[in-house]
């Protein structure tokens, strides 16, 4: 037990200090680029970091890129999508009937398709899983055999730590003006997105689910970026 728990507090610990270095550091670094938005520089550090904490700690975790298999990632999408549409229809509802006004982005709202395409739905996909689920999750590996039955399907411990952690982490919102509504959609979202690509990376033993499962729930960015051009 008492490995276990050292095993927990190093990866959240490790995770932490990479999302806080890259947040505060892309603050003092602010490019003032309308091309290239600042979150991008958080997303880089946070991609470099990342790389360097599996490379520094290749001798206790690893971690497994390989293409899918098409009849296997198939599903994994679809649910990406869906649970994107069914969390985000829900809190526009709820939104609505609070009588409060429907928040979008700021930074989704500023940009330009093409922006949306190679910030949000590639290098903010990849970023985001190799430091929740390529780091976090493989480095919580050894504890896969604890595991908790949620609608027919076993969710390892180490699957609900990395997918908490990363809803979490988008608490910075916090920091801004969104409202509560939004806060919580956000983090739900987030957060069921990670158990979904935590959930098939660690069936199929491949990053590369989690990552395609994270750009199928970024997928409607794109459109909704499309729709903000008309």
């Amino acid at each position: 037990m008492e490995m276990k728990i050292r095993r927990i507090s190093l990866g959240l610990s490790i995770t932490a200090v990479i999302f806080l270095t890259a947040t505060l550091a892309s603050a003092k670094l602010d490019v003032g680029s309308t091309i290239v938005p600042n979150f991008c520089i958080t997303l880089l550090i946070e991609l470099g970091l990342s790389i360097l904490a599996i490379l520094l700690l290749r001798n206790i975790m690893t971690i497994r890129i390989a293409l899918p298999q098409f009849k296997t990632i198939v599903k994994p999408i679809l649910l990406g999508i869906a649970t994107t549409v069914l969390i985000n229809a829900t809190m526009t509802l709820v939104t609505k009937l609070a009588g409060e006004k429907i928040e979008i982005p700021a930074a989704l709202a500023k940009l330009q398709p093409w922006q949306v395409i190679c910030f949000v739905f590639v290098l903010a996909s990849v970023a985001e899983e190799v430091l929740f689920r390529g780091l976090l999750l493989n480095l919580l590996k050894p504890l896969q055999n604890k595991s908790y039955s949620v609608f027919k399907r076993r969710l390892s411990l180490p699957v609900i730590i990395s997918a908490s952690a990363f809803g979490a982490a988008h608490l910075v919102l916090l920091t801004t003006d969104a409202s509560a509504l939004f806060l919580v959609r956000i983090v739900l979202f987030t957060t069921c997105l990670g158990i979904i690509a935590g959930y098939y990376q660690e069936k199929y033993n491949n990053h590369s689910y989690a990552i395609i499962v994270h750009m199928s729930g970024n997928f409607l960015a794109i459109i909704a970026s499309f729709s903000l051009q008309q």
